[in-house]
């Protein structure tokens, strides 16, 4: 692979290191301009075999889950009642392809995919690869600086996507991975897997651990461990709304599954045929996962229409397919969302990130959403009802409609407007300083992206 990196990009990267063809038929969508509605023919049901036996790692992967041992647990957090900073950014490696997801360890290494089927590290200020699954399917990309208007790769919105460390990296060193699979003619699915990052041939270690429907679009992606030590999963409904609805599919879901990919203890009990694994239900494209410092998991989706950003604490149905808009949710007792674009222009949202540190100290205990057509950082503060609210300023939106989740006030901030383009991931490292990766050569970039210089990872800093 070809990578270019500024001098300043070498030196920040060393630092991380040392610490098939279908028919279209063309619409509006949310992930850019249009969305394919008739795509190629997919699996139908998701295969929940798991294909090999976890054992097979030869590692310990069990761990502890008591959310109060989390690093950034803080019973006691509050929101900040001040705007956001306006924020600045340096370029610290360029030409990647397709950026997905970042995961940083304990240790101060940094795993990175890209859609086009790749698992990376960075050692000693280079990219390096780690693993390619043999069945991933290659997303595709354009060139940098493309010009041509190329809405739609080979892959869609499939590929490479999630990735996480296991809690107790490096002494045990699998390395769990979210991608859309090659199964037969035509065929995909979404599969979620383990790897012994330290064999000297990763991809020849994997353990697959559960399978889920996949499509051209909807294939959500985004895997997380959260404060109690268990992986949560966001799937999407594969182009099938009915999926999200039926308690048997793990389409439109989020996940929480253990280490060794069995459900978590205290998911909600459906009973009959539901799957044991699915913590909540009713989503359409849930692209992004993580905390508040009190370890209420927070998710963001994508619409159509409204965009959401979700509390999922007490492990409910979010309404999709049937519930989305503002009537809707006032004739309904589906879960309400906490934040949602129908009171504003669309973010297609994906990946996001409750930020702790304090290297960029303004945006402490706010939730950062990075957002693909809307092409910029949505800054999320999440108040109590009877706290100090952030001011609006020039671009801030109050979304406290009646019809939304009442337990917090959201507040959004629009910053680094069509200054990276579509922002894919946001993501927090060991020392408190703030990343971003940036995915303009999908197809779907508007304005002047892609440049010579995507796809890019950026560290983001206050203005001065």
């Amino acid at each position: 692979m070809t990578r270019r990196f500024t001098r300043r990009g070498l030196l920040a990267a060393s630092a991380m290191s040392a610490l098939a063809g279908c028919a279209r038929d063309v619409t509006n969508g949310t992930d850019g301009s249009t969305e394919e509605t008739t795509v190629r023919t997919t699996a139908t049901t998701a295969r929940t075999t798991v294909a090999s036996d976890p054992s097979a790692l030869d590692y310990d992967l069990s761990v502890d889950h008591d959310p109060e041992t989390w690093t950034h647990y803080d019973a006691e957090w509050t929101a900040p009642s001040t705007a956001p900073p306006a924020l600045a950014f340096e370029t610290l490696v360029e030409n990647l392809e397709i950026p997905w997801d970042l995961s940083f360890t304990a240790n101060g290494e940094l795993f990175v995919t890209e859609r086009t089927g790749r698992l990376l590290r960075y050692e000693s200020g280079e990219v390096v690869d780690v693993a390619s699954p043999s069945d991933a399917i290659d997303a595709g990309s354009v060139e940098p600086g493309a010009d041509e208007g190329s809405w739609w790769v080979k892959g869609g919105e499939g590929g490479t996507m999630g990735v996480s460390a296991h809690p107790n990296y490096p002494d045990v060193p699998v390395v769990y991975l979210y991608y859309t699979a090659n199964v037969g003619e035509d065929d995909v699915v979404n599969r979620l897997s383990a790897f012994d990052v330290a064999a000297d041939d990763p991809a020849a270690t994997e353990v697959r651990l559960l399978e889920a429907p996949a499509d051209i679009i909807h294939n959500g992606g985004r895997i997380a461990f959260g404060p109690a030590n268990y992986l949560w999963v966001c799937v999407g409904d594969a182009n099938q709304k009915p999926r999200a609805a039926d308690p048997s599919s793990l389409a439109g879901s989020v996940l929480r599954v253990t280490p060794e990919g069995d459900p978590a203890p205290g998911n909600p009990d459906r009973g009959g045929s539901a799957d044991a694994r699915i913590y909540t239900m009713g989503h359409r494209n849930p692209q992004g996962i993580n905390w508040l410092p009190d370890a209420s998991p927070v998710a963001v989706e994508h619409g159509p229409g409204p965009d959401e950003v979700n509390l999922l604490g007490d492990g409910g149905n979010h309404g999709w397919p049937d519930v989305r808009n503002p009537d809707e949710y006032r004739n309904s007792d589906v879960k309400r969302p906490v934040a949602s674009t129908a009171i504003e222009e669309t973010w297609a949202p994906s990946g996001c990130r409750f930020y702790t540190g304090e290297a960029v100290p303004g945006l402490r205990n706010r939730l950062l959403v990075g957002c693909l057509a809307s092409q910029e950082l949505r800054v999320v503060t999440l108040s109590d009802p009877d706290a100090e609210l952030p001011p609006l300023g020039e671009t801030g939106v109050r979304h406290d409609e009646d019809w939304m989740d009442d337990r917090m006030v959201a507040t959004t901030h629009s910053r680094l407007k069509n200054e990276l383009g579509r922002i894919r991931h946001v993501e927090q490292g060991p020392e408190g300083e703030l990343y971003a990766i940036v995915t303009n050569r999908d197809g779907r970039a508007s304005g002047d992206f892609p440049t010579d210089r995507d796809d890019r990872l950026v560290r983001l800093r206050a203005a001065e």
